[in-house]
C-alpha cells in the first residue's frame, strides 16, 4: 500500500509541475530572427550585437520590440557529458556574454534547436537531450526558443514538444516556447498548453523561388493568409497562431509590405521581423514601427482577426479591439485598382450595434461615422484598414 500512494503521489506531483511558463506572451511576441536574411553562413555575434543594437536606435525597442532570436546554425556539437557545444569562431565571447550584452539594451535573448535528431541546417538537435539543453539555456540566460521540427522521422509531435516543455519548466527560467511544426499536426488543438506560439504552415516563402511572386504562389504571405481562417478560435493571451516571421523589407514592393504587415496586425500574429535592420529603407522602417498598426496587433482584447467577405480577389477581414472597438481591413489581393462603394450598414461586421466613428488607420484621417457611404480606390494588392469607434 505504501508503494502504491508514493506511486501515485509521484505521478500527480509530476503532472502539477509539468507545465509551460504563465504570463508570458500575453500579447503577440515581437522581435527580430535570424534566417530570413543570414540563414546559416551569415549569423555572428558582431551582427547579432548590431541587430540589438539598431533594434533601439531605430526606434523598433520604443515600438515594441523586444526579442532578439539566433535562429539555426550556432551549435557545432556535443561534449562527452552531451552539453552542446557552440560555434567559437561565429561566437567567441559564448552565449552567455551574448546573452549579457542583449539584456543590457533591455531586450530579450532567444536561440534556436530541433525536436529531432539533427536541425533544418544539420546540427545536433535536442532529441535525447532535453535536459541538458534546457540546463544550458537557463544559465545562458535564454528568454525565447524556436523549437523546429526537422529530422523528426517517427516522433509524436506532441510528446516531442511536451517534453522539451517540461525540461524547460525544470529549471525556472521563465521562456517563451515557441513551437515550429509547420502545422503538420494541427498544434492549434493541442498546443495551447505546451507553448506560447505555434506555427500554422511551413515557411513563408519570400525568396523568388517561385516565379519571383512572393504574393499568391506557394506559402507566399497571401497564401498563409488563407490557412488562418478559421484558426482564430485557438488564440489568445499566452497562445497564438503563427503564420511565420514577416518578410517586410526583404524585396516586397511597398505596397504589398504594407499589406503585409496589417494583416499580420489583423491576425494579431507574432511580429518578429526577419530584414537587415541596419539597412532598413525609411518605407520598411515606417511600416515595422507603425504605433497604429501595433496597437491593433498588440490589442489587450486577444482576438485574432477573421474573415467575414470573401469575393475571391477581394475580402474584408473584421479583428475585435478593447472597449467595442473594431478593425476593419479592405483587402485587394487583385493586380488591378479596386472601385469600391464602402456601406458600413451592409457589410457583416458582428457586434456591429448603433454608430462608430471611423479613422482611416495607415493616413489617421477621419472618415465620418458608419452612417456615411463612401467611394473607394482601393490600390492593387494593397489594404485600407479602418478603426471603428463607438460614439
Amino acid at each position: 500500500m505504501k508503494k502504491i500512494f508514493i506511486l501515485i503521489f509521484i505521478c500527480v506531483f509530476s503532472k502539477a509541475e509539468a507545465q509551460k511558463f504563465e504570463n508570458l506572451a500575453l500579447t503577440p511576441p515581437m522581435g527580430w530572427n535570424s534566417w530570413n536574411t543570414f540563414k546559416c553562413d551569415g549569423i555572428n555575434e558582431n551582427v547579432i550585437k548590431e541587430m540589438a543594437n539598431t533594434m533601439v536606435s531605430k526606434g523598433m525597442k520604443a515600438a515594441g520590440y523586444e526579442y532578439i532570436v539566433i535562429d539555426d546554425c550556432w551549435q557545432i556539437g556535443r561534449d562527452n557529458q552531451g552539453y552542446i557545444i557552440i560555434d567559437k569562431e561565429k561566437f567567441p565571447s559564448g552565449m552567455k556574454a551574448l546573452a549579457d550584452y542583449i539584456h543590457s539594451k533591455g531586450l530579450k535573448f532567444g536561440i534556436y534547436s530541433d525536436a529531432g535528431t539533427h536541425t533544418c541546417g544539420g546540427r545536433p538537435g535536442s532529441k535525447n537531450y532535453e535536459l541538458k539543453d534546457a540546463e544550458r539555456y537557463a544559465e545562458w540566460g535564454v528568454d525565447y526558443l524556436k523549437y523546429d521540427w526537422c529530422n523528426t522521422e517517427g516522433q509524436d509531435a506532441i510528446a516531442s514538444y511536451t517534453l522539451m516543455r517540461d525540461a524547460l519548466y525544470t529549471n525556472k527560467r521563465p521562456i517563451l516556447f515557441s513551437i515550429c511544426e509547420w502545422g503538420e499536426n494541427e498544434p492549434w488543438k493541442w498546443a495551447g498548453t505546451i507553448g506560447h506560439i505555434w506555427r500554422t504552415t511551413y515557411d513563408i516563402n519570400f525568396d523568388g523561388s517561385f516565379d519571383g511572386d512572393r504574393w499568391g504562389n506557394q506559402f507566399g504571405w497571401s497564401e498563409i493568409i488563407d490557412k488562418q481562417v478559421g484558426l482564430e478560435k485557438y488564440a489568445g493571451p499566452g497562445h497564438w497562431n503563427d503564420p511565420d516571421m514577416l518578410a517586410v523589407g526583404i524585396g516586397m514592393p511597398v505596397n504589398e509590405s504594407r499589406a503585409h504587415f496589417t494583416m499580420w496586425c489583423m491576425l494579431a500574429a507574432p511580429l518578429m521581423s526577419g530584414n537587415d535592420l541596419r539597412e532598413m529603407t525609411y518605407d520598411t522602417q515606417a511600416i515595422l514601427t507603425n504605433k497604429h498598426l501595433i496597437a491593433i496587433d498588440q490589442d489587450n482584447l486577444g482576438k485574432q482577426g477573421y474573415k467575414i467577405i470573401d469575393e475571391g480577389a477581394f475580402e474584408v477581414w473584421q479583428k475585435p479591439l478593447s472597449n467595442g472597438e473594431i478593425a476593419i481591413c479592405l483587402f485587394n489581393r487583385d493586380t488591378k485598382v479596386k472601385d469600391y462603394i464602402l456601406n458600413w450598414k451592409q457589410l457583416k461586421i458582428k457586434a456591429f450595434e448603433g454608430t462608430y466613428s471611423v479613422k482611416n488607420v495607415w493616413t489617421q484621417s477621419p472618415m465620418g461615422t458608419t452612417e456615411d457611404i463612401t467611394k473607394l480606390q482601393l490600390p492593387s494588392r494593397d489594404v485600407i484598414l479602418f478603426r471603428l469607434k463607438p460614439i
